[in-house]
């Protein structure tokens, strides 16, 4: 009986610890030393939230920045619904697959036919395969490059002003050590939305 007793005061004092205790601390700390990441890291538009940095979304207009493809499934199984936080997954298909070749061979057709993009311009890699989760909020910087013209035309814009723009978003890599120069595309996007007409 006393081991059984001491059992039942150690997982009783382990749960107050590692399940209340810990989270709730660990929460205070994240609201103190860094209030916007601990919230989601949200995005407002005139007062009203209109997503997270981290997350991606499926912007498809003409006129705004296209994010790189998500592989995020329907779990009702029939396709897929991009960017869905709630199913982030990878396509988990090798680059040898003939699925994945012939997805994105028409991915890279496309991309070139919706940029005005000759045959002979090569696409970046971001433009065309899904990210390991997903969710990837972030182009290249070569994608976004890519993609001026069509969104300068679109809004009859200045394509150097509009790559001014896209310029003046470019984040380095995180700590400058590790990943590529990109651009986040929802922020990007809101910044075009926030020009004067």
């Amino acid at each position: 009986m006393k081991t059984i007793g001491t059992s039942v005061r150690a997982t009783l004092l382990l749960v107050l610890v590692t399940g209340f205790a810990y989270p709730i601390g660990m929460d205070v700390i994240a609201h103190l030393l860094f209030p916007h990441q601990a919230d989601g890291s949200l995005l407002t538009k005139n007062g009203v939230v209109v997503g997270s940095s981290l997350i991606g979304q499926a912007f498809t207009q003409p006129r705004y920045f296209h994010p790189r493809p998500s592989a995020t499934p329907d779990p009702s199984g029939s396709g897929s619904v991009p960017y869905d936080a709630a199913f982030s997954s990878a396509s988990n298909l090798a680059p040898t697959n003939g699925a994945q070749i012939k997805a994105v061979t028409a991915a890279a057709k496309a991309y070139r036919d919706e940029n005005g993009l000759p045959p002979t311009v090569a696409v970046p890699a971001d433009a065309v395969t899904a990210s390991g989760s997903g969710l990837d909020p972030d182009i290249s910087l070569a994608n976004a490059l890519l993609q001026v013209n069509r969104v300068a035309h679109a809004r009859s814009m200045d394509p150097a002003a509009l790559k001014t723009l896209v310029l003046s978003r470019v984040e380095g890599p995180q700590w400058g050590l590790f990943g590529e120069s990109r651009v986040n595309v929802l922020t990007l996007n809101l910044a075009l939305d926030s020009l004067k007409p």
